[in-house]
């Protein structure tokens, strides 16, 4: 009878895997504006969205600029605790795991360079105008909007776009951030996620720790290859907002393009690379950040979803930079 029981043992946990595996089915989705699906809803608009999750924070930030009230659906991902993200709740509004997603009446908006543009073409009377009205602004506004939002592949597309070097330079602030997370919860992530990558990169993160991310070699490749890139976009950035004469994007005109290039600043911020691309180096980026941090719309887009993991993560980083030279070399310099 006891030799049955290691038998049981793994009939059970193999029961176990496969019902709960039947309740996380996931597989790509089609972008935009879905209107023959639909979804329970409580409020007009709801969002499915994660406090780290740079394409969250597009869409969150403008929501508020147009005034648009919202039901807020927050999901955490492993960096911000736990893999809701591949749990029911989130697969059943979109099976691809990813957010945010954008309920308007129920019916799905995926993708954030997609959910702002459908937004703002579904404001309120009176919400602020964030579309210019000429074709030549409209054209330029979506050239800034594509070059800072992440399309496929990132890592591998880095000179496509800002929002593709991102993933890299996150990197320090995920190996600070998954130093607070169990391992157990990471497990979650070999059993159910869709990219088994994504945990193992975690767990070695974690074992090696911060202080030894500078001999990571692939890390640091990635984080040097992005931190170049960035540099590139954000030259560029400059000239854009010398040219047009501030103080955004498009000139006078606060558009899209300035919601979606708020957010690359705020994950420079959070991963402590303000230093390394702003400053004297770019001083038209410098102001056009503060101007960004004074819009009311940061603070209640941003600021009120802060998360402790995140706050946590960007100190340690900090405080690792400053006991490590090499460190902070190896992260910061070319």
């Amino acid at each position: 009878m006891s030799g049955l029981a290691p038998l049981l043992l793994v009939a059970s946990l193999a029961g176990w895997w496969g019902w709960e595996k039947s309740k996380r089915t996931t597989h790509p989705v089609e972008e935009g504006y879905r209107p023959e699906l639909q979804f329970p809803f409580e409020a007009e608009f709801e969002l499915y969205h994660n406090a780290l999750s740079l394409c969250s924070m597009k869409t969150r930030l403008c929501l508020a600029e147009l005034g648009i009230a919202y039901k807020s659906h927050h999901i955490d991902l492993i960096e911000t605790g736990r893999y809701e993200n591949i749990r029911p709740e989130l697969l059943g509004v979109n099976p691809a795991g990813t957010v945010p997603v954008l309920l308007h009446n129920g019916h799905p908006v995926y993708e954030s360079h997609l959910q702002i543009r459908y937004a703002a073409e579904h404001a309120p009377v009176g919400s602020p105008r964030l579309v210019p009205e000429t074709v030549e602004l409209r054209e330029q506004m979506n050239r800034w909007v594509d070059l800072s939002s992440l399309t496929e592949n990132p890592i591998e597309h880095g000179e496509r776009s800002a929002g593709n070097t991102i993933p890299g330079l996150t990197v320090p602030l995920f190996a600070s951030m998954i130093e607070s997370i169990p391992y157990h919860r990471i497990a979650e992530g070999f059993l159910f996620h869709f990219d088994k990558r994504r945990p193992l990169v975690f767990c070695v993160l974690k074992a090696r720790g911060l202080a030894n991310l500078h001999r990571i070699g692939p890390a640091m490749q990635v984080v040097g290859h992005s931190r170049a890139q960035m540099h590139g976009h954000l030259d560029a950035l400059e000239e854009q907002l010398r040219n047009s004469g501030g103080p955004w994007i498009l000139g006078s005109t606060f558009s899209l393009a300035d919601v979606s290039w708020l957010v690359v600043f705020e994950r420079l911020a959070q991963a402590d690379y303000l230093g390394v691309f702003t400053g004297d180096r770019r001083p038209g980026c410098s102001a056009y950040w503060q101007r960004l941090r004074e819009r009311p719309s940061y603070r209640s887009a941003i600021v009120e979803h802060s998360h402790p993991t995140i706050e946590l993560g960007t100190r340690r980083l900090q405080q690792a930079k400053a006991a490590d030279p090499a460190l902070k070399r190896a992260l910061e310099e070319a």
